[in-house]
This record gives structure tokens, C-alpha cells and sequence, in this order.
């Protein structure tokens, strides 16, 4: 089944979160100045003018509630991906977080991700990308056991004229049949199975910035590792090791290579 159509606000949170705060800030301006002032010296006016008013707060809150759903449903979509470890989390997501997943990874990649909405549980078209001019489909398929087949493969490059598009990409958490490879040859059609969608999903992720801070800030100092580094002998250069003396219990640094070497520190 078809996704419904949401509201404005529905609208609004699947675009990016600066566009709902410049469409509620611009219809305030718009609704409660513009308005009026093209209505200057109009007999209905004064009846207008209190209408427009609350029409002018609605559109202002309407945009900043957007813009907050975009932003929460962005740093959603964040963490969805870099919790994956491996196909078996994949395989145990939702469809719907399946498409978050996929679309989170295209976006790190630089491309603009477009939600589609025109497609469900079912297949369509879950995504569309936009990146150098070029306009690519994206269809998901979260199935755990089932080969994906020809007729999907067929179906998304039916779609292409129609959209105006430039290639069609399907993403699967397992594999796709031979019969859909062989059709997919030679025509702008890109096939990613599970393990080649792991692979993207740690490229993306490895090129994080807070990955690579977390990596940092989990690493111990340079001058904690410097001083409980071993100090090495002054015979051989090998390292030493902490001894006690047999007689008088007092401890010292002695040669790791004891007997062969008898330094002492």
C-alpha cells in the first residue's frame, strides 16, 4: 500500500531543518506585514487584518514544529547508522528504518536525500537522490530470506523516463537473483546487496569526525603511554622489570634478560 500524504508540518520535517525555519519566519513576515500592506486603504481590511494575524503565528509555528521534527529526525537517522554492526541489525530493523538507514548513508556520500513518500512496505520508490546535476531513484528492500527478483529491477527502470532520472539503485539486505543481475547489465541500474551495503555503511561511518573524536578521547594521553612504557636497560636495551631483593625485601629494576644479562637500575 501507497503512503498517505501528511500535513504541512509532515511536509516540512522530511526537508532539511534551516528550509522550515525560513518557510515560518518568511509567512509571518509575509502573512502579518505583507499583507496588510497590500490591502492598504481596502474597506475589508480591518476585518482581514485580525485573520491574518493568527493565520501569520500559525505559519510561524508550523515552520519552527517542522524544522524541530526535521532536526530530531535527522540526529535520529545518525545514530541509526552508527549503531549497524553487522546484517544481522540490518536485517532487524523496520522497513521504515531500513529507508532511513540507506538514505543516511547516501547522504554522507553528499547527496541530497529526498524521502519520496510515494512508496510502503510493498516497494516504489523510496528515495531520490540529487548530486552534480545527476537524479537517481532509490528503491529499498529489507527482505531477510528472499532473493530480490527481475520484476523489481524491471519495474525501477520503467520508472526512470517517467521521473526524468539518470540511474536507479536498489538496496537489499540480502541478494538479488541472477536473472535481476544479468537484467541490470549494461543499463544504469546498480545492485547493492547486503554485504556491499555493510561495506558503504562502514566507509561513511569511519569518515565521521565524532568517530574519529571518540577514537581520541578513548586513546590515553601521549604522556600517560610514555610513562608507563618500561624503561630500558642500560647493558642491552632491553626492558626492565620491577624485583625485590631476596634479603632485605627492597625493590629494584633488574634486566628482563636475567641471568644472561645482569643490568640493573
Amino acid at each position: 500500500m501507497a503512503r498517505k500524504k501528511g500535513n504541512l508540518i509532515e511536509a516540512l520535517a522530511v526537508l532539511p531543518w534551516p528550509l522550515g525555519v525560513i518557510f515560518g519566519i518568511g509567512g509571518f513576515l509575509a502573512v502579518r506585514f505583507g499583507l496588510p500592506a497590500m490591502m492598504h486603504g481596502n474597506q475589508f481590511t480591518s476585518a482581514i487584518l485580525p485573520i491574518a494575524i493568527l493565520m501569520s503565528w500559525f505559519l510561524l509555528a508550523g515552520g519552527l514544529l517542522g524544522a524541530a521534527m526535521s532536526w530530531v529526525g535527522r540526529r535520529r537517522r545518525h545514530r541509526l547508522l552508527d549503531a549497524q554492526q553487522g546484517l544481522d541489525n540490518i536485517a532487524a530493523l523496520g522497513w521504515r528504518q531500513f529507508e532511513q538507514l540507506v538514505g543516511e548513508a547516501f547522504r554522507r556520500q553528499g547527496y541530497a536525500v529526498e524521502e519520496h513518500g510515494l512508496a510502503g512496505a510493498d516497494g516504489g520508490i523510496d528515495l531520490i537522490l540529487r548530486k552534480d546535476g545527476r537524479r537517481v531513484l532509490v528503491q529499498c528492500k529489507q527482505w531477510r530470506r528472499r532473493q530480490v527478483p527481475v520484476n523489481v529491477a524491471r519495474e525501477m527502470y520503467g520508472l526512470l523516463a517517467h521521473h526524468r532520472a539518470d540511474s536507479v539503485k536498489i538496496a537489499c539486505v540480502g541478494t538479488f537473483t541472477r536473472d535481476a543481475a544479468r537484467f541490470a547489465e549494461g543499463k544504469p541500474i546498480e545492485l547493492i546487496g547486503g554485504e556491499e551495503l555493510m561495506r558503504m555503511i562502514r566507509e561513511v561511518q569511519a569518515a565521521q569526525p565524532e568517530n574519529v573524536q571518540s577514537a581520541e578521547s578513548d586513546a590515553p594521553a601521549p604522556t600517560a603511554l610514555a610513562s608507563s612504557a618500561p624503561p630500558a636497560c642500560p647493558r642491552c636495551g632491553k626492558a626492565m622489570v620491577e624485583r625485590s631483593n631476596r634479603k632485605t625485601g627492597q625493590k629494584f629494576l633488574g634486566c628482563s634478560a636475567f641471568p644472561a644479562c645482569r643490568g640493573v637500575r
